[in-house]
């Protein structure tokens, strides 16, 4: 198959390369001279493009899968507006307007449009009830991905990613120094994360659905970074409840890091994914090995 990955950063790169190596034919679209040699040392084709700018696509070839995995960042409300919404809706009428329009598109979303769910277990079913700006941002670009893209004769997929971790993102500081504020983590290696969407893409599933995209094990936060300051040799970090999170902050915290929840994977384990890290112990484990060596 001939597929383009849009805003081919962490996870598309990855995804670039496992598509690669099984056969398919792959171009990444990203704006910079930096993303661009980052495509290219993956080993798939570099492509230049805004995705909000429609003459621009024109440099896009013809794909059979688009995957749109654009990012905002840590940048405000506006930017994600753009990157998630006005490029999504840009493409999809730009792609579908071609004579040869893309069989499908995934859309990489967040479980983060859960909201808090006091804890509880979340899965496809589960009513989204966002708490920020950009959440609700991101369930609007999920939307277009499996509505608006229909108009256009494109199937549409939503594939909702837990917190993304793995190489150059393991952030075992934030644990190892704490504090750690109480709740769960819910997770996917950035391996998983591609594999993930290549597999949803390669079997021919998940058409007009929303997937979420986690590992096998919502782990407490606390116990997690208990288990990690073992397996690095180091004393356990302070914890905090939310409240003293919001004493020390002089002020209410963010509803993000607020947001408690347990997210289930048992769809993707249905569609027949199997992980490579099924929890974050095991993806963990390169980094532990670093740390404890260096």
């Amino acid at each position: 198959m001939h597929v383009a990955i849009l805003g081919c950063g962490y996870v598309g790169l990855e995804l670039g390369r496992q598509l690669i190596d099984a056969g398919h034919d792959v171009v990444g679209v990203r704006r910079s001279d930096a993303g661009l040699a980052a495509i290219e040392a993956a080993g798939f084709d570099p492509t230049r493009a805004d995705l909000t700018d429609a003459s621009s696509l024109a440099a896009l070839p013809d794909a059979d899968w688009v995957v749109y995995a654009a990012s905002a960042g840590g940048r405000g409300v506006d930017a994600a507006r753009t990157a998630y919404v006005d490029g999504l809706r840009t493409v999809a009428e730009t792609l579908g307007e071609r004579t040869s329009p893309p069989d499908r598109l995934v859309y990489t979303s967040s479980t983060g449009v859960y909201g808090d769910q006091d804890g509880d277990w979340v899965d496809e079913e589960t009513s989204p009830d966002p708490a920020t700006d950009r959440q609700r941002i991101l369930l609007e670009a999920e939307r277009i991905a499996l509505e608006e893209t229909a108009a256009w004769g494109i199937d549409g997929t939503v594939v909702r990613f837990g917190g993304l971790y793995g190489p150059d993102r393991y952030r075992l500081d934030r644990y190892l120094e704490g504090p750690v504020t109480e709740g769960y983590l819910n997770s996917i290696h950035r391996d998983d994360a591609a594999g993930a969407v290549a597999h949803l893409l390669a079997t021919d599933v998940a058409r007009d659905e929303v997937v979420l995209a986690v590992d096998d094990e919502p782990v407490s936060k606390w116990r997690f970074a208990d288990w990690l300051a073992e397996q690095c040799g180091v004393s356990p970090p302070k914890k905090w409840t939310v409240a003293e999170r919001e004493a020390a902050a002089e002020g209410e915290v963010s509803r993000r890091v607020r947001a408690n929840k347990r997210c289930a994977n048992d769809r993707l384990h249905e569609l027949g994914y199997e992980l490579r890290y099924p929890t974050v112990r095991d993806g963990f484990r390169p980094a532990i090995e670093t740390y404890r060596t260096n």
